[in-house]
């Protein structure tokens, strides 16, 4: 089959599918924003997209759809060229609808079978918005707000022959008329690569080297901010720095927003330093910014324990690849993490705003690390039973895509 995939930041959840749909022989192509320095397994296309700034005024909660729609617009111009110039038809068409990009491709290839990765359906009440009352107030206009960024994301789905998400819960999210459309299949989780180390080391900036069995507490995103629980990490540091003198603790993340609003000045990230103010060891307490995966790999491999927290939002790969790792993940007691996690069988769960209860379950992880051996080589087998890439889930994505096959 011919294969276009389409994500502007490619390739993004296609990262092991579309390699191996090429290797089984498949012409596979990918559509991409020309601002997208990633590299890519297979060939690529690029569009030129210019962002014009709605008016508030004039688009009001139509704002984000105008941006949305008008992004699909520039890739379906793309398309078109692709089309009419290359004589290009694709038999499939793949792409993510959180930008927008699917939205008219169905006008450009009617004949070809529309893919989409659903990831997660925005809603006014009962997931992140208003889950933390300390950022949100759960104003109504921001509940029309949040629903109205649903928009192009229906839509997208309406027009497609199916949709995938990673997470049954993430699924869940979408209304029932469309949930129906939606298989649930996990990008997979590379356990070989993401396996326990023994020999494993991480280096720290003042030169120290952490190693398997040193009192090691981690936290990674890709932004350190509220929507992930950054805010509730810190704050329950002082008091596991203070119990655990040997502790050092290491932190993942830029400094930008990727989910929720950004503070009124500065980062979260000097909001919540400046808050702690002389409560934290910052000789033991180490901020890495963004790291290279390999790097990340090694810190999970010398975590002795590892917090996770998170809105009911996206479920993140970096707590899935944490267990993999054979790191003790603490997750906060919300949906997306409950789904994989099972307390005191495969991990811990501690309510998201506890913050003396994630002390104390930190605390406990690096005090104990025998007693929960049982749970890290737990949390390792879930992650092989559901979210092998290559046994479980790659498979499975084959499927879903070759199973569009023309007659």
């Amino acid at each position: 089959m011919k294969i276009l995939f389409v994500h502007q930041n490619f390739p993004g959840q296609f990262l092991h599918l579309a390699p191996e749909l090429a290797r089984r022989g498949h012409e596979c192509l990918a559509l991409t924003d020309a601002t997208n320095g990633r590299e890519a397994p297979i060939p690529v296309l690029r569009y030129r997209h210019a962002t014009p700034v709605p008016d508030p005024q004039a688009t009001r909660l139509g704002r984000n759809f105008t941006q949305m729609s008008d992004r699909g617009v520039t890739v379906a111009r793309a398309a078109l060229q692709l089309r009419d110039q290359k004589g290009y038809r694709p038999d499939v068409i793949f792409g993510h609808s959180g930008w927008g990009e699917t939205l008219f491709l169905k006008e450009v290839w009617p004949e070809a079978k529309l893919l989409i990765y659903a990831e997660f359906y925005y809603r006014g009440i009962g997931q992140d918005v208003g889950f933390d009352p300390e950022f949100d107030r759960h104003a109504f206009d921001a509940v029309m707000i949040a629903q109205g960024r649903a928009a192009h994301l229906g839509q997208a789905l309406l027009h497609a022959d199916a949709g995938l998400s990673p997470t049954q819960w993430q699924a869940s999210t979408y209304p029932a008329a469309l949930r129906r459309q939606i298989e649930v299949i996990h990008d997979g989780v590379d356990t070989l690569s993401m396996a326990p180390d023994p020999g494993a080391s991480f280096a720290l900036p003042d030169g120290r080297v952490l190693r398997p069995g040193d009192e090691v507490l981690t936290f990674v995103n890709r932004n350190l901010e509220p929507y992930r629980g950054y805010h509730i990490f810190l704050r329950a540091l002082p008091e596991v720095l203070s119990a655990r003198p040997q502790a050092q603790v290491v932190l993942v993340g830029g400094e930008g927003v990727s989910y929720g609003p950004a503070p009124a000045t500065g980062s979260w990230k000097q909001r919540f330093l400046d808050e702690a103010g002389g409560g934290l060891d910052l000789s033991r307490v180490h901020f890495m910014g963004r790291v290279p995966y390999d790097r990340f790999r090694a810190l999970m491999q010398v975590s002795r324990a590892h917090a996770y927290l998170t809105y009911p939002f996206v479920l993140s790969w970096s707590m899935l690849e944490a267990m993999s790792a054979g790191a003790l993940v603490i997750g906060s007691r919300t949906a997306p993490v409950e789904e994989v996690i099972e307390d005191g069988r495969n991990g811990l769960l501690v309510d998201f705003f506890d913050v003396p209860g994630w002390s104390r379950a930190m605390i406990l992880a690096l005090a104990e690390p025998e007693r929960f051996r049982p749970l890290r080589e737990a949390a390792r087998d879930t992650i092989l039973g559901r979210y092998d890439l290559r046994t479980v889930c790659l498979p499975r994505l084959v499927e879903f895509v070759e199973r569009r096959r023309p007659a």
